[in-house]
């Protein structure tokens, strides 16, 4: 059998000191051993492996849940379909004239915020900084063919519906509070809440055209679906989850208060690198798992992996494209044909300089129309060039995966200078992320639960099968559907795995 720390140091070894004290924070998401397409053998890795523990994904799930597990004196082993780490973090390089060496923006996932203590944790242990989300000054509204600027929450002309949203979040908030965080399914409403949509949901309880259109772009901008595609028992959940609707959409004080300085990716790559390269297989999906009492063998073409227990820790869309033996129960297996992954593209413009700020705003927009519904200002810290960033999200974002890239380019460019103006029209440099498209995620920013799904199928979304383990951000219950709660989900899978019996 042959040995994984020599294989792994042949593989990974080119550009093995991008991680050490002097590589600085902004490259290291494009020269990091574990990080890099460059790094990875063209053709995955041959053979056979044994470990105690093997580890399906190298997202913050399953790194989170391999470094515990190291820490506990476990031999662990972490299998990656991609050729890099991270996951739904990727920093992808600024090429842009006048953009400094090293420079990147988020692709994936970016922002933390507080109460996400065990992300917090982690980029403290890591030795990673943060730096707020740029938020000062006035917010642009496009609504009904006309923009407006304006401080504070409530744009100018929506007052009435602003309350009306107001009055909806705070009466959501209150009934997300009797919903359990381990057994959603419970919760003394569980059947009626499962039972319809968020979208008549609020089609029953807000009367203005104005409060409607503010909630549902707040859903979509959080779930990068339609209000129509969920539960209102999984909306309450989420809500729950991160404590209040307002901690999910707000800027200042919410989920989006802050980013990592050099990029999210680094989270993953810093884990990555505590681990050490000899723990990470790359360039190998896992195509079948085989699983009884006397162990799992992962296996992917040309390649098999020996090991005690397995955690997947994938979304369980994924997860169930995989092929096992015995085939798993029919509860698990329809869990996972029901949840799908939320569509969004992530698009950046980048500027010789944050133009909007000179005019008083903070790169924050809303708006009625799309494809760019929702902006923000995505800068690097010191501001030495501009990044306009917009999620294109749910209905608008299914229709631009019928686009061209440069389409989806003019569409972009469109938006953004109805918000900001002909500065806006002439970028350095388009950046997009069509995560749809990417055949190791179908989808982002996580699997979201449709009506039904919590009710008869929630049982069987953390309970292991045998000697197989289920992680990832779809199974948390604080965080769902944030680094935080990927991270908390591979801890919570590792000490599953601990407290089992060989």
């Amino acid at each position: 059998m042959e040995d994984i720390k020599d294989l792994a140091r042949r593989r990974l070894l080119t550009g093995a000191a991008a991680l050490g004290a002097g590589a600085l924070i902004p490259g290291c998401g494009n020269s990091s051993p574990v990080g890099s397409a460059q790094a990875a053998a063209p053709g995955g890795p041959q053979g056979r492996y044994q470990a105690e523990i093997a580890i399906v994904g190298a997202g913050l799930a399953g790194l989170s849940a391999a470094r515990q597990l190291v820490a506990a004196g476990r031999k662990v082993l972490v299998v990656e379909a991609r050729d890099r780490v991270g996951g739904r973090t990727l920093n992808r390089a600024v090429t842009a004239p006048g953009a400094q060496p090293g420079t990147v923006v988020e692709v994936g996932g970016q922002w933390v915020g507080p109460t996400q203590d065990r992300v917090l944790a982690m980029i403290q242990e890591l030795g990673l900084s943060t730096f707020k989300t740029f938020n000062t000054g006035k917010l642009v509204d496009f609504r009904g063919g006309r923009r407006s600027e304006y401080a504070g929450r409530i744009p100018p002309g929506a007052f009435l519906g602003a309350v009306e949203a107001q009055v909806a979040i705070m009466r959501l908030n209150s009934m997300a509070a009797d919903v359990p965080l381990d057994k959603p399914w419970t919760a003394p409403k569980a059947a009626e809440w499962d039972s319809e949509t968020f979208q008549s949901w609020i089609d029953g309880n807000l009367f203005s055209d104005n409060g409607r259109a503010l909630l549902q772009l707040a859903i979509e901008s959080v779930f990068s679906a339609q209000p129509r595609d969920l539960s209102l028992l999984g909306v309450l959940f989420y809500i729950r989850s991160a404590g209040s609707l307002e901690n999910l959409i707000n800027t200042e004080g919410g989920a989006q208060d802050s980013r990592i300085v050099g990029g999210s990716q680094r989270i993953a790559l810093g884990m990555a690198e505590a681990l050490g390269s000899d723990r990470i297989l790359l360039n190998a999906p896992v195509l079948r798992i085989e699983h009884g009492d006397q162990g799992v063998t992962l296996r992917g073409d040309g390649f098999e992996v020996k090991a005690q227990r397995a955690i997947v820790a994938i979304p369980p869309t994924l997860a169930g494209r995989i092929r096992y033996a015995p085939a798993l129960d029919g509860l698990r297996d329809q869990l996972t044909q029901r949840l799908p992954m939320g569509t969004v593209i992530k698009v950046q413009c980048v500027y010789p300089k944050p133009f909007w700020r000179e005019a008083g705003l903070n790169g924050q927009a809303t708006s009625d129309v799309g494809p760019v519904k929702l902006t923000f200002d995505n800068s690097p810290p010191d501001g030495h060039i501009g990044v306009m960033m917009g999620f294109i999200e749910g209905s608008d974002g299914r229709a631009v995966l019928r686009q061209t890239p440069e389409q989806r380019r003019q569409g972009t460019i469109e938006s953004f200078v109805r918000y900001f103006g002909e500065q806006a029209r002439n970028p350095l440099q388009y950046i997009e992320q069509n995560w749809a498209s990417e055949e190791w995620t179908r989808g982002c920013y996580a699997g979201i639960f449709p009506p039904g799904v919590w009710l008869d199928y929630g049982e069987a979304l953390r309970a292991p099968i045998g000697r197989l383990h289920w992680a990832g951000t779809e199974t948390a219950e604080l965080w769902n559907g944030y680094f935080d709660g990927a991270i908390r989900s591979g801890e919570r899978a590792a000490t599953e795995v601990v407290a089992a019996r060989a």
